[in-house]
């Protein structure tokens, strides 16, 4: 786990956002992980997400408070959560204001459709370059499709660890472009589903709101967020 935890940005959100549009800028391909504990824990058993997640050029921002209480437990100085709603949100507006194309892979189709009307008329100058719901099982021949698109921003929707090693084993074929892999974060923006409220938000206790909400939730956030800082601490031991 120590080895996540070092390539952690340790930033700002605001600083984060300033990375992002500096890449923007500069034509620089950049491949986002947003990594709550489940995130982690999954790179752990899995091989390629491994690789994936240790790869120098991959950036990881800490998404889940349980990431930011684990980094600091090893010293390291994490600001703050960058979560993937609020920097997809910025990203769209940053790509409103600069006239950015961008390609949705991912969620369901209907959930797409409702998507793209509320971008229409919330960031009217973004240009889409194309979307694609996740019900498919050839990736690989859906990021060639966008790949010809050429586009800026690049969002997937398709679950951990499927998105990330989506986006991993196709970057070649792109020469510029943000990629995120973006969970349920499309379901939110789009109003199908709920955030959790502010106050939620602003305690850092989103996970609490979803298995207040969805109480099956239970044994999943135990089997992630509690073994992960056990195996953290462990780590730290030796």
């Amino acid at each position: 786990m120590l080895e996540y935890l070092k390539k952690l940005f340790i930033g700002s959100n605001k600083e984060f956002y300033e990375f992002l549009e500096k890449r923007i800028k500069e034509s620089k391909k950049t491949f986002v992980v947003t990594a709550n504990p489940e995130t982690l824990m999954t790179g752990r058993i899995n091989t390629d997400f491994h690789k994936a997640l240790i790869d120098p050029e991959t950036i990881i921002v800490p998404d889940g408070i349980g990431v930011v209480k684990a980094a600091k437990m090893a010293g390291i100085a994490v600001k703050e959560r960058v979560t993937g709603v609020e920097t997809v949100e910025y990203l769209l507006s940053c790509g409103n204001k600069m006239g950015l194309s961008v390609y949705f892979y991912g969620a369901k189709s209907e959930v797409l459709k409702k998507f793209a009307g509320v971008l229409s008329q919330k960031y009217p100058a973004l240009k889409i370059a194309g979307l694609h719901d996740g019900y498919t099982d050839d990736e690989n021949k859906v990021f060639e499709y966008i790949s010809q698109t050429k586009p800026d921003l690049v969002f997937v929707a398709l679950g951990i660890p499927r998105q990330e090693l989506a986006v991993y084993n196709n970057l070649h074929l792109f020469e510029k472009g943000i990629f995120i892999g973006c969970g349920g974060s499309i379901d939110v923006l789009s109003g199908t589903k709920k955030r959790a409220p502010k106050i939620f938000i602003k305690l850092n206790c989103e996970w609490l709101y979803r298995i207040i909400c969805e109480p099956k939730r239970l044994g999943r956030f135990y089997n992630n967020n509690i073994k992960f800082l056990s195996i953290v601490k462990k780590e730290l031991k030796k």
